[in-house]
């Protein structure tokens, strides 16, 4: 099943029609993760946070590995 897959992308990067699989496929995703689950399939717009709003005090920080 893994390479089944993988040889699929293959052919679609091999052949030009990757972009267009992938735009299908995004698609598809959103279809079913997202629009699927309101209304006339309508997904709500998010609001955007106020700048008066405090910082976040969860953010992520890159972390290097020492070379050996």
């Amino acid at each position: 099943m893994g390479a089944e897959a993988v040889l699929l992308l293959r052919a679609l990067r091999s052949s030009g029609a990757f972009d267009e699989y992938r735009r299908f496929h995004e698609r598809g995703e959103y279809e079913r993760n997202h629009a699927a689950r309101y209304a006339d399939h309508h997904v709500p717009t998010t609001a955007r946070p106020q700048p008066s709003a405090p910082p976040s005090r969860c953010q992520l920080k890159l972390v290097k590995k020492p070379q050996k």
